[in-house]
């Protein structure tokens, strides 16, 4: 065999762990056979590595006339714990104080079905087509130029501004500027002081301009209902009542169910107002009248 060709320096002795039989290896064996019992060892380092053996103790057989332990007690059971009965009176207490908030109505934004969600969800998903809808709220207090779509109230505050992009939301709050297309399920509220202009579309349930507003719309506005109590220019469609409040100055055409001018206010420009099905037209450039 070429490894009895190795000269004794190279070769090492082991000695099988299992039969106790010595035999030669070459210097660099990690495993090898012994020649005598046919069992598999381990070496390293040249020296035999000795297999762990697992080794089963039996019990020793009980008599009878040993003892028997006697095992540890249990522990006594935990006392129990009766909570005492709220009253009432404090639940109704706890509801004055705290009222639970209604649920939300929300609109989907695909097909347009209106179902209710819980007040503190963050989101949800149509009953009818299964479209993700946002309920986050947004308070921009900066320049966004990203869309918006939630429904979900948005506040501009004073230093921000919204320009390039389209909001679609349930409440609107402007405090700031507002220079893109809005889509509001809910009430738009236009409260920055100062002259401010809208370019874009203006969808939403009731649009309310406050006093010292300065409001300028470069495409239609539509609501159901529209009270203007600072200055607008642009045009209105309302399907319910355009209420001007005192000092308030509206121009621009306007086509409403009806219109409520206070004293002080004033409106130029065209005005459609319908009536039983007829559309009544006054095209007089200066329309201030007086609430009866």
């Amino acid at each position: 065999m070429a490894g009895e060709s190795l000269s004794p320096r190279h070769r090492i002795e082991l000695k099988c762990p299992e039969c106790g039989h010595s035999q030669f290896e070459p210097a660099m064996v990690i495993s090898t056979q012994c020649q005598a019992c046919r069992a598999n060892f381990q070496v390293d380092d040249g020296k035999v590595v000795q297999r762990p053996r697992s080794i089963a103790r039996l019990a020793k057989p009980r008599r009878d006339s040993d003892p028997i332990p006697e095992l540890p007690p249990p522990p006594p059971p935990a006392p129990l714990r009766i909570t005492p009965r709220v009253p009432a009176r404090r639940h109704v207490l706890w509801r004055l104080l705290f009222p639970p908030k209604p649920p939300r109505q929300i609109s989907c934004f695909d097909c347009g079905h209106h179902y209710t969600a819980a007040a503190e969800a963050q989101s949800s998903q149509c009953p009818r087509c299964c479209c993700y809808v946002s309920l986050l709220d947004y308070k921009i207090d900066g320049p966004w130029h990203r869309r918006i779509q939630t429904r979900g109230n948005v506040v501009i505050l004073k230093s921000g501004s919204v320009s390039g992009c389209a909001i679609q939301c349930h409440d609107l709050t402007v405090f700031g500027e507002l220079g893109s297309a809005v889509d509001c399920s809910g009430d738009l509220f236009i409260r920055s002081r100062g002259h401010g202009k809208v370019i874009g579309t203006v969808q939403c349930r009731h649009l309310r301009i406050d006093r010292g507003a300065r409001v300028e719309f470069f495409h239609p506005v539509t609501a159901a209902s529209v009270t203007i109590a600072g200055q607008a220019r642009g045009q209105i469609f309302c399907g319910g009542i355009v209420t001007l409040e005192k000092r308030a100055h509206l121009q621009g055409f306007v086509r409403a169910a009806g219109i409520v001018v206070k004293s002080g206010a004033k409106h130029t420009g065209t005005l459609e107002i319908s009536q039983d099905g007829a559309t009544v037209q006054d095209t007089r450039l200066e329309d201030t009248r007086r609430k009866t």
